[in-house]
């Protein structure tokens, strides 16, 4: 039988089977290809990175400090925790860096519109790095003074709070205007790229050579930042059409007349003070989940894994027009995770959820940037940004504050849940006040 078959002319047999699997193949191939244009669509765009390099070295001198800057943060709370033992104390970080942080934000935007960018960003970084090393000196002494802790971190927000709209200024001298929404998505990687590993590798120096190795880490990675600003052109700001010198109060005048825009803002304050649970980390992963600086680590990495992932997924963002109303629906999502994370007791599903808030929150983030990018003029740039700052960089602390006082009153788990619940009130009565956000629409922007 084997001899017959083969002695048979296989041709007539074999000319229609290639006809006969290339049409799938082809169909095959043509859904792949659709499938991979569709995924790499959906991506970050990486143009601005490619074709600027001063971007790009401003966008990885960031990235890198941030790092450095998070692992810090970790080790902080972790360190005042191991000599207080109480969440209460820990909670105060945040309100020892909100009073600082709001003070010269807001004097910090209003610099950025008054004197070269490129010195402002710089004088800022090189504090910044100061105190990182006066923080691994007393790790490295052994000082255990609370108290100084809580001063260098007041220290860090007035750094801060001068570095940043001094940054965010610069971007759209960087890029060109058409490549600003890849560049702000590509921030927000980069940020919270720095969330994500940053704790990560906090809680592994903490762990394997103690506080000061997260310190001196920081110190060190601050001079990716400082290199990128050094290499920067001269950075002043553009003149004002009206010829008046920057004011803070500008600033705020212009929100007090834009309700949408004023809008975004008070979202991203009710979801940060009522439902930023960081301050919990050191208390739940000791008490509930029976782990140590490791499990502080990967609780507060968790929502950076969730915002990393929405970053890097954003490009259907540009497909939704009713802004106002994706922030909102950003925002309830927020609320919802985080209750849940307080209700739950199981770590992998905790990190779960908080995974969930972070990417809810990169959402919100995207959304909002792009409403205040579209209703602000130019020379109002540095002022805007530093109310932006001291909304999202003040909210989480204030936040701190609020979640570690609830926490002393009640239990970690109830502050949490009743953070995530107090979020979704406070975004319904703010909705109640302004229905126009819910309108809103980047076809015909109404600030």
């Amino acid at each position: 039988m084997h001899i017959d078959q083969q002695s048979d002319p296989p041709e007539p047999l074999l000319s229609p089977e290639p006809v006969q699997t290339a049409a799938p193949s082809g169909r095959s191939a043509r859904l792949l290809r659709r499938l991979g244009g569709a995924a790499r669509s959906s991506l970050a765009d990486t143009t601005p990175l490619r074709e600027h390099p001063h971007y790009r070295r401003l966008w990885l001198g960031q990235s890198v400090s941030s790092i450095g800057q998070q692992m810090t943060a970790l080790a902080v709370s972790v360190q005042v925790y191991a000599l207080t033992r109480s969440a209460f104390a820990t909670g105060l970080i945040g309100l020892c860096s909100l009073v600082p942080l709001v003070a010269f934000g807001l004097y910090g935007g209003a610099m950025a519109d008054r004197m070269d960018r490129r010195t402002l960003g710089l004088l800022g970084a090189s504090g910044a790095a100061v105190l990182s090393v006066v923080l691994a000196t007393q790790a490295l002494l052994g000082l255990h003074a609370v108290g100084l802790l809580y001063g260098v971190v007041a220290l860090q927000s007035v750094c801060f709070a001068l570095n940043a709209p001094a940054r965010s200024s610069m971007i759209p001298r960087l890029v060109p205007p058409e490549q600003l929404p890849a560049a702000n998505a590509l921030n927000s990687v980069g940020m919270t790229l720095g969330l994500t590993v940053g704790p990560m590798l906090g809680g592994l120096a903490i762990g394997l050579w103690g506080f000061q190795a997260a310190y001196l880490f920081d110190a060190v990675a601050f001079t990716a930042s400082l290199y990128a600003m050094w290499r920067l052109p001269s950075m002043r700001p553009e003149a004002s059409a009206s010829g008046k010198r920057a004011s803070v109060l500008d600033g705020l005048r212009f929100l007090r007349d834009r309700p949408n825009l004023r809008m975004t803002f008070l979202a991203d304050i009710a979801a940060m003070v009522f439902g930023m649970p960081r301050a919990l980390f050191p208390v739940l992963a000791a008490t509930l989940y029976g782990g140590g600086a490791g499990t502080v680590g990967l609780l507060t990495a968790a929502p950076a894994v969730g915002a990393l992932a929405g970053a890097l997924f954003s490009g259907w963002v540009v497909r939704v027009h009713r802004q106002g109303l994706a922030t909102s629906l950003a925002v309830t999502a927020w609320g919802l995770a985080i209750a849940g994370f307080g209700l739950v007791h199981q770590l992998w599903l905790g990190l779960l959820l908080l995974a969930a808030a972070g990417a809810a929150d990169t959402v919100s983030m995207i959304f909002r940037n792009t409403m205040m990018q579209a209703a602000a003029p130019d020379d109002m740039r540095g002022r805007l940004q530093g109310v932006f700052i001291v909304v999202v960089a003040g909210g989480p602390r204030l936040g701190d504050f609020e979640s570690g006082l609830v926490a002393q009153l009640s239990t970690p788990s109830i502050s949490a849940a009743s953070g995530g619940l107090a979020c979704l009130a406070s975004l319904l009565l703010l909705l109640a006040r302004y229905p126009s956000f819910l309108r809103y629409d980047s076809r015909a922007p109404t600030p």
